[in-house]
């Protein structure tokens, strides 16, 4: 199965982003990710074989034992190239960074193959162009966006499931299939 652990906003979170999205400008070219697709993405894993779940979970599960709960908001804009949108964060980054560590060491402890390690950027997508579209209108409607502070409390391992259908504009389906608490001390 196909998965990634993360930090996913909670209601209230998605809710205000949710109003600062609907004043974007429309553009075909860019498709916009649902609701239930925000999340920051901590660790991609890609295909993960099913007899390294069991491990995978008790090493994800200590390395939320040993991060503490931390501040977080959804904050400003920002993009990848001219082909992806998101919106950043902003809070105890250091410890979602120290968390995404500890995520991505885990699942190379646990025989995940996992790509090379880069810096993390804390983000949330909000669309894609496949074709590069121009982003300033989008950045600019959302330069001074800023979410109320919330705290992150819980490590997901979330499943995508990839389209299937062949539908235009379908979008991958999310399910977190494990959920542990940051329980480490500050």
């Amino acid at each position: 199965m196909r998965l990634f652990a993360a930090v996913v906003p909670p209601p209230e979170a998605v809710a205000e982003l949710r109003e600062a999205v609907r004043a974007l400008p429309a553009d075909p070219r860019l498709r916009r990710t649902t609701e239930a697709a925000w999340h920051f993405t901590l660790a991609f894993m890609g295909e993960v074989q099913d007899e390294v779940l069991p491990d995978l979970h008790a090493r994800l599960a200590r390395a939320a034992a040993r991060t503490a709960p931390f501040p977080l908001r959804l904050h400003g804009v920002g993009h990848f190239g001219d082909r992806t949108l998101w919106v950043g964060a902003a809070g105890d980054l250091d410890t979602m960074r120290m968390l995404a560590e500890r995520a991505d060491a885990a699942a190379r402890r646990a025989g995940v193959p996992m790509e090379q390690h880069r810096r993390y950027t804390p983000h949330v997508t909000l669309g894609r162009s496949r074709e590069g579209i121009p982003l300033r209108p989008y950045l600019d409607a959302l330069a001074d966006f800023e979410g109320t502070a919330w705290q992150a409390d819980t490590l997901c391992l979330v499943r995508s499931n990839l389209p299937v259908s062949g539908i235009p504009g379908e979008q991958p389906r999310y399910e977190t299939v494990g959920a542990w608490p940051l329980e480490g001390q500050d």
